[in-house]
């Protein structure tokens, strides 16, 4: 049988830890006991640098726990991204199937099931799909929805309506590995890697406890970062707004030279000001944006390592 490990990224989760403990040892008792995966078969939390007392947690639990629960813990917060990462490819080696999840149980782990399920009938990625956004503000559905349009319209792949809980094979993470851009956007890496997959649908639920660590600034940071690193159509929309801005220009100049010549004449200092002041901002946004497009290039030549994981605890330890 398959050997799955969940892995839970964590930062400042020391509400939730336990809880979230529980109900993924009781997951995993409950599919061993279905002869679905291995009996030994394993938690990975991976604690993202946090500043309460998650991993201390995380080795109690472990202690407790020895086979089901392993821990990684990161020298330094890296960001949700990157602690996801570090949790995979370190569950690499360790297991035949992988399925991520966040520490805050509000993905519901009662469809990890029918994940293995469809990993057993040949799908190497399987995503977690919500099927609506009741429990969202108007605000945040809003924006999400937008969010995925926009993404679309970019040319990003997407799956809609998918955060990161996600099921892998052992080879899907081994293809993925080899993405070694320090830019990740781990929703639009994922379809990149072409093997079979499907999807799962369950209702989202409130958080058990604790705060979001996705607050308004980071979701806007990862959607940018989305669109960034797998898009040059942001570049290609300033050239056609330039492109348009020089035929009204154009324009302009004819009505001028006309006005000049039949003697309609009239100082237009407004007019004057608020060309000037439009065309300044539409030259700084384009200058941002490309300068946006050279500091991740001159960041991913650097070639700087990802993360640096301090301690890794396994069944071995024990």
């Amino acid at each position: 049988m398959d050997k799955l490990a969940i892995v839970v990224p964590c930062y400042n989760e020391e509400e939730v830890l336990k809880i979230a403990s529980e109900a993924l040892r009781g997951v995993l008792d409950d599919l061993i006991k279905k002869e679905k995966i291995a009996d030994d078969s394993f938690i990975l939390f991976v604690n993202d640098g946090s500043k309460d007392r998650t991993w201390a947690l995380i080795e109690e639990e472990h202690r407790a726990h020895p086979v089901q629960v392993c821990g990684v813990n990161l020298a330094g917060n890296v960001g949700h991204q990157f602690a996801l990462t570090a949790g995979l490819l370190t569950a690499k080696d360790m297991s035949d199937v992988t399925v991520s999840i966040d520490a805050d149980l509000q993905d519901d782990v009662a469809v990890i099931e029918e994940m293995i399920d469809k990993f057993h009938a040949g799908n190497d990625i399987v995503y977690g799909v919500r099927k609506e956004r009741k429990t969202d503000t108007f605000f945040k559905r809003t924006t999400a929805q937008g969010f995925y349009k926009l993404m679309d319209m970019m040319g990003v792949k997407t799956v809609y309506n998918h955060a990161d809980f996600r099921l892998m094979s052992k080879r899907a993470v081994e293809q993925f590995s080899q993405y070694k851009e320090t830019n990740l956007f781990l929703r639009g890496m994922m379809p990149l890697i072409g093997y079979q997959t499907d999807c799962v649908y369950y209702d989202r639920k409130e958080r058990v406890a604790g705060e979001s660590k996705y607050p308004l600034k980071k979701m806007l940071a990862l959607a940018f970062n989305g669109i960034s690193s797998f898009s040059v159509k942001p570049i290609t929309m300033i050239l056609g707004v330039g492109m348009f801005i020089i035929f009204c220009c154009v324009l302009a100049a004819v009505y001028a030279l006309f006005s000049y010549f039949t003697g309609h004449v009239v100082p237009g200092w407004t007019s004057t000001i608020l060309s000037i002041w439009f065309l300044g901002g539409l030259q700084l946004l384009a200058i941002g944006l490309v300068g946006q497009y050279i500091g991740k290039i001159y960041i991913e030549v650097k070639q700087r390592p990802r993360y640096n994981i301090e301690k890794v605890l396994t069944d071995k330890d024990e």
